[in-house]
Parts: structure tokens; sequence; C-alpha cells
């Protein structure tokens, strides 16, 4: 095992890192350095001309690592981490039945521990930046914030601008003040970067669909929706408009480049031909799909047409590196196998969109997502000098494929070390988590959660009464 000395790691000033392997968006490339300086890439280049170059710089030789981007969650619900394991085996649109009750019975303590205990997941998966969608929990979003910041990670903070509940002119004239405010909330703020959301079309006036995706165009920010993601959605859009939901948005001013669609799983050659003219982009969620959706986006030939693509969890499990893989693999099992296309991206597709592309559908294409000058450090140390990427013949493709997060050796946001093998570097993740145990307990059993299903164990024993006191 190659051993690292992680407190030179963590010290202030200028960092010289020297890895085997740098992972650049044309591909990796073996000898170079990175310089870390102020949070971000100084420089890079190979290692003798960066040291004489920064001589007063101390290099930390990284042996039998590389260096590459941290991955960018692009869709993702924090404050839903209590439940997460609620959802297994419920059919679509378990939002009504038990998203939108947890979260309401969540207050400040419990919202700001479970938004916590989410980004710690995250950060052991080897996630820089998180995209969260908006909380329905009744609290200042502000508790969202500090959750995230405290934890260490970066994140695009939704806030959620519904009013067709109301819909009449103080509601919208309410929403838009409370959108302005929170775009200028966060202004300067090194992690936390604002968005607006919509829950869905449906829930949002037509006014309010294209005002925030103007105000959002104006503050360089992106407006999350979830789009054309199960068929009762698409079903009650077209009984209620005439247009499918992403037809809609076009048609009221709401699509381009602003538009971070979430999911869009059920799109028409059309739908697909408004997003590429329009500008927007798409997050998909691949292990959503398959564990609660309807069908799979075409994210390749989304690739193929220009179409921004990002890779989100949905918060089913925040592990970068299998959110890799399940890209790969929902493509190949959906579109790849029935058109004999074996490559199917070829691996660094959908690197690429868990990383830099990533970073661009949520609006931060210009800090991070990118092991480049300028950017933001926001990177990850992954041992290769293990069984499975010693042997190394393609290494974006074994990254997708064989990457697990327990090679995870570092992770650093904005050029700091946060976590090292899996542990926060600076606070005490075993003691969130004893607390988020409690608090999750008390508000499951408080929030009236309706599930269509028994639990694995008592679906088990429903199927099987015969066998509940055999031995075996």
């Amino acid at each position: 095992m190659n051993r690292i000395d992680r407190d030179a790691l963590a010290a202030p000033g200028p960092l010289l890192l020297a890895p085997d392997t740098v992972l650049l968006p044309e591909g990796p490339v073996g000898g170079w350095a990175v310089l870390v300086d102020g949070g971000l890439f100084e420089a890079l280049g190979p290692v003798d001309e960066l040291e004489a170059r920064y001589p007063e710089s101390r290099t930390v030789r990284l042996p039998g690592h590389v260096l590459m981007p941290g991955f960018v969650d692009a869709h993702h619900h924090l404050t839903q981490s209590f439940g997460a394991a609620l959802a297994f085996g419920e059919p679509s649109e378990i939002f009504r039945r038990v998203w939108v009750p947890l979260e309401g019975a969540l207050d400040e303590e419990s919202a700001y521990t479970a938004a916590k205990l989410a980004a710690l997941e995250a950060l052991r998966g080897g996630f820089t930046t998180v995209t969260d969608a908006g909380t329905r929990a009744d609290v200042d979003v502000d508790v969202v914030a500090s959750a995230a910041r405290d934890a260490g990670i970066r994140c695009v903070l939704g806030l959620v601008c519904n009013d067709a509940d109301g819909g009449d002119e103080a509601d919208h004239r309410a929403v838009l003040e409370n959108a302005e405010k929170h775009l200028a909330r966060y202004d300067g703020d090194p992690l936390v970067h604002p968005s607006l959301a919509v829950s869905i079309p449906e829930a949002a006036t037509e006014r309010t669909l294209h005002d925030t995706a103007r105000l959002a165009a104006e503050a360089g920010a992106v407006v999350q929706i979830h789009v054309n993601e199960h068929l009762a959605g698409v079903e009650r859009s077209l009984v209620r408009h005439g247009l499918r939901p992403l037809e809609h948005l076009h048609r009221v001013g709401a699509l381009g480049p602003q538009l971070l669609a979430a999911h869009a799983t059920l799109l028409t050659p059309r739908e697909l031909s408004l997003l590429a003219d329009t500008g927007a982009a798409v997050s998909y969620n691949p292990v959503a799909s398959a564990w609660k959706g309807n069908a799979v986006a075409p994210a390749t030939d989304m690739t193929e047409r220009g179409i921004r693509v990002g890779l989100g969890t949905d918060g089913t499990r925040g592990d970068g590196f299998r959110l890799t893989e399940a890209a790969e693999f929902a493509q190949r099992l959906a579109y790849g196998l029935v058109t004999g296309d074996s490559s199917c991206g070829a691996g660094w597709t959908w690197l690429e969109h868990a990383t830099g592309g990533g970073a661009d559908a949520v609006g931060l294409g210009t800090r991070t997502g990118t092991v480049a000058p300028g950017r933001a450090a926001d990177f990850l140390l992954v041992d290769v000098d293990t069984p499975e990427l010693a042997l190394s013949w393609d290494l974006p493709w074994e990254l997708v494929r064989r990457g697990n997060r327990d090679q995870i050796t570092a992770v650093f946001v904005a050029g700091r070390l946060r976590m090292w093998h899996g542990r926060p570097t600076d606070w005490d993740g075993d003691a969130l988590v004893r607390r988020a145990t409690e608090l999750a307990r008390t508000a499951v059993a408080e929030a009236g959660i309706v599930r269509a299903h028994p639990t694995s164990t008592a679906a088990r024993a429903l199927r099987r009464p015969h066998e509940r006191n055999v031995i075996r």
C-alpha cells in the first residue's frame, strides 16, 4: 500500500501535488503535477517544469494515485436522507406518499442533520458538488446551506417557487420577491450557489415558470424542474394543457440554457430537438430510473445531439463511481443491446457527464468539474494500486466499470482536504450519524408516510408463510 502524508496534504499554503496520473478532459496523463493555491488550480504540467517554476512549493508525491475532478451530483434532495430506503420497491411518484410528508415532519435541527448526513454520504462517494432541488421542509433554506458549508461540500441550492395552489397576483409577487432575495443572498459565497426550483411544471403558474426562467438567466443561475419523469406526469400535462410537460415549458418561454431538467426520461424526438435547440440541460439519473422510474433517459442520443447532460443520484446513493457505472449500464440495457452498440459511450462519456459536463449542466461550468488553471480545486485522489485497477489498459473505462468508493483516499473541495479514507477531517461524522439515527426515527414516525408495499422482510413472510418457522 502506498502511504501518503496526510499532514502534508492538509498543510496551508501552495501544494504541489505529483500523482502518478492526472485525469484531464482529453484523458489521463502521467508524470504531471498540479499546483493548488488559494482554493484553485494555479498551474499544471510536467513535474520537473512545475518544480523549477515554483521552487518555494514543497512537492507532495502521490505514488499509486490518480488525481481526478470530483464528481458533480446534478440532482439531489438533501433533506430526504432520513427516508432513503422507504422508496425501495415503491412505484413511481412516491413523492406524494413519502417525500412530501417526510420533509413536512422536519424541524430546523432535523432538516439540518438530514442535509448534512446526505452531504457526508456524498463526500464519501467522491462528490465535491451536490445540486439540491429545493426542500419542502418548513424551514429557512439557509439551514440546508449551513449544512453543506459545515460538511465542506459545494452546493447548488434550489429555492422552491411553486405557486399553483394559490395562483393569484399576490402569490406570484411573493414568489418572485423570494426568488430575487435567494439569488442575491449567496452572492460571493465560496461554497453555496443559489438556484431556483419548481417541483414539476404543473406546480407553478405559467407566469411563474416564465419569470423564474428570466430571473435565473439574468443571474447566471439554473431553474431545476422535474420534467417528463413519469407517465402520470405526462398524462396530467396532456389533459391540462394539451401539451407534454417539456412542450408546455417551451410554450411559456421557460426553456433555455437556464433550465436544468431533472430526469427527462420520457421524451419524444421533438422534445429532444427542443432541448438541443434551446440549450437546456438535463440531469440523467440512472439509479432513480432503475429504482422507481418508468424509463431510462436517452442520454447517449442526447450526447450525440449536443444536449448538455449531467449525472444525478436523486438521493438514491451517494457513490460517484457506482453512478457512472449505472449511467453506462442503463444505456447499454435500454438502448445499446437492441442496436448492437457495444461501445455505448466508450467510458469517457460517462466520466465527462459526471464531472465537467455535470458542472456545466448545473451552472458551474466555469468554476469546477475540470482540472485546469483557474478552476476550483475540487478533486479526488484515487488509489489505483489495487487489484481492480493496477493492471491498467484503459483508465477511463476502468474507473467507470471497476472504480470503487473505497479507493478514494482523499477528497478536496476548494483546495481543502475534506475527507480522508471516507472520514471527515475536521468534524465528527460518527456523532452526526448517531444524531441522525435518533432524529430520523421521530420524523418518520410522525410523517404519516404511506407505502404501497411492505418491507422486504414482511413481503417474504407474506409470500412464503410456510417457511417462517423452518430452520435450514
